[in-house]
């Protein structure tokens, strides 16, 4: 099947005002104490995760502060790609995965038997996904959704081209060969990058979404540290990352509406507000279908919704699993996220859900 969408259990309206981003943004009702176990007692042992490399950092920030409150604890956090951590958690391989896109249905099936029972996959990372450049002298770059899957489609292949005069038409841009990078590995950023292309650019992507880059051409970089390192060392170069890691490189803003728009985690959050519910999988399986063409004013469209993925009965360390799990959700795990890689925090009221999923979470 085709994942042209992120699905979620629950109902729209819940889903709206519990993804609505206010001052009040990591307030989850946890107070961060899911780095203990349910008796309170500090937790012990190795964890073995891995796969989106779009959560490295928050990744990073979560395993020094849950450590740091259990010392006889350690995280492994492997960021090979969203399709690798997936299929290396189904094959046993890891204790949960990190995955930019949800398990699919066969691989939701494969999950049940692994785990023998249902599985937990809830949203930690929210964030947007930025069109980072890299072109001398160009520092402030406008782009609509056709005219950014023109240059990745590779059918617009000069800087100057009247496509993206027509969106800068105040900028001085050089005669500069385009030079496009995209993901070599399956990738859940690349797979909400073409769902955008694919809903947003009036037909100019004919490709379908998915999570292997669909397109001939252009430059292939493993990750997303291997997509920016690529782009800062190119010329005339632009990539899709994840937002937090884009460094000092510049970053497009994306035509929504009538007006250009950012790549901010605020803005990101925003566009949460009008994504619709699909009902269809277990109270413990949440996910999100995000709408990728709204007009409204501060959204940016391009975003990736990250989970992570455990057995709801894991065969071992099911303490240990719980208490991390509580941890990233938790008021605390996400204001460590914000600081750290710059993400949009759960709600309290989506954060209640989120625990309550993870609450679920026992011995087998």
């Amino acid at each position: 099947m085709n994942r042209n969408s992120l699905r979620i259990a629950a109902p729209a309206a819940v889903l709206a005002l519990a993804l609505g981003l206010s001052a009040c943004g990591a307030g989850n009702e946890s107070d961060g104490s899911g780095s203990k176990d349910d008796s309170g007692t500090k937790v012990s042992g190795t964890l073995n995760a891995g796969g989106s490399s779009a959560q490295e950092a928050a990744v990073n920030a979560w395993k020094k502060e849950f450590q740091t409150a259990n010392p006889d604890a350690t995280v492994n956090y492997d960021p090979a790609g969203s399709g690798a951590g997936r299929e290396q958690f189904l094959a046993g391989g890891l204790a949960i995965a990190g995955s930019d896109a949800y398990l699919d249905d066969d691989e939701l099936a494969k999950a049940k038997d692994l785990c023998k029972g249902d599985v937990v996959e809830v949203p930690v990372y929210v964030s947007p996904i930025a069109v980072i450049f890299n072109l001398d002298g160009v520092k402030d770059l406008n782009l609509s959704p056709k005219t950014i899957a023109g240059i990745f489609a590779g059918k617009i292949t000069t800087w100057d081209d009247a496509a993206i005069k027509a969106d800068n038409p105040d900028a001085k841009l050089p005669s500069d060969k385009i030079t496009p990078v995209h993901r070599s590995d399956d990738s859940g950023t690349t797979q909400n990058f073409t769902d955008y292309l694919s809903k947003a650019s009036e037909g100019a992507w004919t490709a379908e979404p998915g999570q292997t880059w669909p397109v001939k051409g252009g430059e292939a970089a493993e990750g997303t540290s291997g997509v920016v390192a690529a782009v800062t060392s190119g010329k005339g170069t632009i990539g899709y990352a994840d937002e937090s890691q884009a460094g000092d490189l510049g970053q497009a803003k994306v035509k929504v509406g009538d007006t250009f728009n950012a790549a901010t985690p605020e803005a990101a959050a925003k566009v949460l507000d009008t994504s619709k519910a699909v009902a269809g999988r277990a109270a413990t399986d949440i996910a999100i279908d995000i709408d990728r063409t709204s007009t409204e004013a501060g959204v940016y469209p391009i975003v990736l919704a990250s989970y992570q993925i455990a057995c709801q009965a894991p065969a071992k360390d099911a303490a240990l699993i719980k208490a991390w799990l509580t941890y990233v959700a938790s008021s605390d795990g996400q204001a460590a996220a914000a600081a750290g890689a710059g993400s949009a925090p759960l709600t309290a009221e989506f954060g209640k859900k989120v625990q309550a999923a993870i609450e679920t979470i026992k011995a087998s």
